[in-house]
């Protein structure tokens, strides 16, 4: 079967070497910056009998147009490639928000071997060293599911727009939507329509879904007060509590984490015990300062601002520093906070002061000159910045608030 693979950036190469290893010839196609060996023009003069190519790309583009093939996503391909041997149990996680914080509370509670692989590292349980890092394209989940296979345990995956349905069950996080592919999909409803041969789903509140079997709502399960969650399911109840269900970036996570080891056959209760995640607001103090590490791939204005609320709360100092932008060159972060993103946020919390991360983009108006009043220092990277904002800060807290894969 001659197999024309579509996108190189996004896992399109760890797809065709897959298709390439049991035999099928392979052409793949770098379809945004025309990279690759076999180009557009070539490819629109072959025959194929499968083409490939990831959800997010023009469906107007040429190279879906061309060809009789039957065209299926990178996460469809991916599920074909995995076989009948597949991890037991396998989660997959998918979502606007709160992917990774759900895919390390979940793998805090899973006993015996396992592979958690998130946007923060793959790693091996139960020692939780990290083996690699790479994207959470599908393409990604090959390695990983190979992994599992070989430690023969567990799998948690997270992944972007959508999941595979390789898995026995697939949680949704978040009911945010917005339209990619130029424009022309929903990302929501691709993320659902992804999970139809997943054996068991679990939604995060206001996603709805019908004519299904075997989906389950989160607000069917759990009900927070406060930092106390109580969960209910199929006659059995369990509760814990953390402080971190107070914090709106961890509250869908854990509860989602409980409800899905609920499903599972697994006691949610030790997630009384677990801490911030590095990156995800986790909390540290250094010279006398108040940290709040909010630094990843899915840093946005939302939870900059939340980071700056908590922060001032707990130190009821209202002296900040914020530390924000995104480290240029970072092409591991698809979406990127844009400079209109980073002025509200900084307008929003009017800090101390700020220290700019990576350059000021390019636009007609004179930005920095814009930007002069506001920004007290300027570094390439979010290191470079951190030790800036130690020796700049005196009192109160910073907020490290950069979009950058970690």
């Amino acid at each position: 079967m001659r197999i024309l693979v579509l996108d190189t950036i996004h896992g399109g190469n760890a797809i065709g070497e897959a298709f390439s290893q049991r035999g099928d010839p392979v052409d793949c196609v770098d379809v945004y910056r025309g990279e690759s060996i076999v180009d557009i023009t070539t490819a629109l003069t072959k025959e194929y009998d499968l083409i490939t190519a990831p959800v997010h790309l023009d469906p107007d583009h040429p190279l879906l147009k061309f060809s009789p093939a039957p065209v299926i996503s990178h996460h469809e391909a991916v599920y074909l490639l995995a076989g009948e041997d597949r991890p037991e149990p396998m989660i997959e996680i998918t979502g606007a928000r709160g992917k990774t914080t759900t895919a390390h509370a979940l793998a805090s509670l899973m006993g015996g071997k396992g592979i958690l692989h998130t946007s923060t590292g793959t790693y091996r349980f139960p020692e939780k060293k990290l083996i690699s890092k790479s994207s959470i394209t599908p393409g990604s989940l090959i390695a990983a599911i190979k992994m599992a296979r070989e430690t023969g345990g567990w799998l948690i995956a997270e992944e972007s727009l959508g999941v595979t349905g390789i898995g026995l069950l697939s949680l949704i996080t978040s009911s945010t939507d917005y339209f990619f592919a130029a424009g022309k999909k929903s990302a929501l409803l691709t993320k659902v329509a992804s999970t139809k041969k997943s054996k068991y789903c679990l939604l995060a509140e206001n996603i709805e879904e019908v004519d299904r079997e075997n989906v389950f709502h989160i607000e069917d399960i759990a009900s927070c007060d406060s930092n106390e969650c109580c969960l209910t399911f199929k006659g059995k109840t369990a509760r814990f509590s953390n402080p971190l269900l107070l914090l709106p970036g961890y509250h869908t996570p854990l509860i989602l984490a409980a409800a899905a080891a609920m499903i599972l056959g697994i006691n949610p209760e030790p997630l009384s015990s677990f801490t911030a995640i590095p990156g995800r607001m986790s909390v540290s103090y250094e010279n006398g300062l108040l940290i709040i590490d909010n630094a990843n791939s899915g840093t946005n204005i939302a939870s900059t601002v939340e980071a700056a609320q908590y922060a001032r709360n707990n130190t009821k100092n209202l002296s900040l520093t914020l530390v924000i932008g995104q480290e240029e060159g970072d092409g591991a972060v698809c979406e990127g906070f844009s400079y209109d993103q980073i002025r509200t946020a900084i307008s929003l919390i009017n800090p101390s002061r700020t220290i700019w991360v990576g350059p000021f983009p390019a636009k007609k108006i004179s930005i920095p000159d814009q930007l002069a009043p506001e920004i007290s220092a300027r570094a390439a990277t979010l290191e470079e910045a951190y030790e800036i904002a130690l020796q700049s800060t005196d009192t109160g807290s910073i907020i490290l608030s950069v979009k950058t894969w970690r």
